[in-house]
């Protein structure tokens, strides 16, 4: 079957000419003439061309991740020398010290509105049921993340008249009309049977239904998120739905849902597909290795291997340093992976032939693809080492280049010998929906309702499967410390780090205005991002946010 990116390349020449042969009163379920026939496939490109939309918003390294893990205790991007400086935008996220001119904030915005208004733009053509129900989810996912981004997003109806500004809806307004849609688009929804993880799917509605319901109350009140019972309800339903469909199970191996041939992975709901050679979009997948390896990182790509920046911290990464009796020391060794194997910092057999990289939290020596120790461009070890300067820049020489553990869950396909693999044509699907992630709802909102023993099972079964000792009792959140390694909170982020998580559950934990490593005491306004002034002065039914 050939996939959408494909099928709008080839088509989408052919959209100005079917144009004129647009009818819109018709009913749906008629004989179609040739006319109305060449409308809905009119409409399946312009749906075509809203999946496309998607890589740009949730892939690119400035983009929905850097707002969620950059202004988190997950991810920073110290500057080294003169690399990743760009006058501080990425210290100002981690910071929290953005304003309403901040370019990422500004580009976020505009990405996620193109896919806002292209999948409305499909609901105006005559579609099938199935086309305008997967129209009409693509709107709904994106605009939850301007909700819980932005606290509102512009929302137009098929027709309306595009010389007026589009209607504005916030808080439980904006998140009950999500939930609206989404309600009226599952019956129209392909069921979800493992061969189409790429399309919107009845479980995919579902998840992002979970999701809704679980915010709720922290979209209507992020300073103290309240969980209304039936909400919480609302998630068990919708995950145990999910989680009783057969096609779904844990992978044998965690990353085996980031590697290069990740599409057949059993944890994947909904994804983005790539294909090694298939170049589509200049905000390729490779970002997610790029951002983070070093520029010496694979030997035949050296000095371009990587883009030298993005890391994690030493707190958030001795939480995964835990058992069954609470947290051992950590050592930033090998022997640190036997613990979880989600910290990843070991051979593995599926990826680390193709370039010696060992996926996940990388700490210490580096090595190429034939267990050679590799070296900086100054000549250096090539060492990561945790500590990370408390300005977030780097000036010192002889670690300029080493600082930050890195992280790589995506690692792309090294087949080639000569490498041309390594750019954004790699194989890797970028995953946007997973299993766990339902599992880990599910035990949130049984949690939320007291039911601690129910919740404690599904965890422990999740650690099982990632060769984790099993917890005795977990609590929710500590509130005196983000990183305490027996929370909830701690599992999703040994889960789900860097998948564009974070910023949103530390919101609806309580817990994102805590100072954490190398950032201070927070500002409340900081719960929501600004309004970009840009789009203030092109819609006057948006409002700033309060405190900007």
């Amino acid at each position: 079957m050939l996939s959408y990116k494909k099928i709008l390349a080839v088509a989408i020449p052919l959209l100005g000419m079917m144009v004129g042969c647009t009818k819109l009163n018709e009913t749906l379920n008629s004989n179609l003439t040739q006319a109305q026939a060449a409308n809905v496939l009119n409409a399946q490109l312009l749906l075509n061309g809203a999946y496309v939309d998607l890589i740009t918003p949730f892939n690119g390294q400035d983009q929905v991740f850097s707002l969620e893990e950059n202004a988190s205790d997950e991810s920073l991007v110290p500057t080294r020398g003169g690399d990743w400086d760009d006058n501080g935008v990425w210290r100002v996220i981690h910071n929290h010290t953005w304003n309403a001119d901040h370019a990422q904030v500004l580009n976020v915005f505009n990405s996620l509105n193109k896919l806002n208004f292209d999948a409305t733009n499909v609901l105006t053509f005559k579609t099938t049921k199935k086309q305008a129900a997967e129209a009409r989810f693509l709107r709904a996912y994106t605009l939850y993340y301007l909700l819980d981004l932005y606290g509102q997003y512009p929302v137009r109806n098929p027709g309306d008249n595009l010389l007026n500004p589009p209607t504005v809806l916030k808080g439980a307004a904006g998140m009950n009309f999500i939930i609206s849609e989404l309600y009226a688009v599952l019956p129209d929804l392909s069921p979800a049977d493992g061969t189409n993880k790429t399309i919107a799917t009845q479980d995919a509605a579902k998840t992002l239904l979970m999701h809704c319901y679980l915010q709720r109350g922290a979209i209507a009140n992020r300073a103290a998120p309240t969980f209304a019972s039936s909400d919480m309800d609302s998630v068990i339903y919708f995950g145990n739905q999910v989680m009783s469909n057969p096609i779904y199970g844990y992978a044998a191996d965690y990353f085996d849902n980031f590697k290069a041939n990740n599409g057949s992975s059993p944890e994947i709901i909904f994804a983005y597909p790539n294909s090694s050679g298939n170049v589509v979009n200049s905000s390729g997948i490779q970002a997610r290795w790029m951002m983070t390896l070093h520029y010496n990182s694979y030997t035949p790509q050296a000095p371009n291997a990587g883009w030298n920046g993005f890391s994690t911290m030493s707190d958030f990464y001795n939480t995964f340093g835990v058992n069954a009796l609470g947290p051992v020391p950590t050592t930033y060794s090998m022997a640190d992976s036997v613990l979880d194997a989600r910290i990843g910092l070991r051979y593995n057999k599926n990826i680390t032939p193709y370039a010696g990289i060992r996926p996940g939290m990388l700490v210490g020596q580096q090595y190429d693809a034939a267990g050679n120790p590799e070296k900086d461009r100054k000549g250096n070890a090539l060492k990561f080492i945790p500590t990370i300067a408390s300005n977030m820049i780097e000036t010192t020489d002889s670690t300029l280049e080493r600082t930050g553990i890195r992280v790589v869950k995506y690692v792309p396909d090294f087949t080639d010998a000569s490498g041309k693999f390594y750019s954004n044509n790699s194989g890797n699907w970028l995953v946007l929906m997973r299993y766990p992630d339902v599992v880990l709802m599910v035990a949130e909102a049984q949690m939320r309702k007291g039911n601690n023993a129910q919740a404690l099972l599904l965890v422990n079964q999740l650690r099982a499967a990632r060769n984790a000792p099993a917890l005795a009792s977990m609590t929710l959140v500590n509130p005196s410390n983000v990183d305490d390694p027996t929370t909830l909170l701690a599992e999703r982020g040994r889960e789900l780090y860097w998948e564009s998580y974070r910023r949103t559950d530390l919101i609806r934990f309580g817990v994102f205005l805590k100072p954490w490593q190398y950032k201070p005491n927070d500002d409340p306004k900081n719960l929501v991002y600004p309004i970009p002034s840009q789009a203030l002065a092109s819609n006057p039914n948006l409002t700033q946010n309060p405190g900007y």
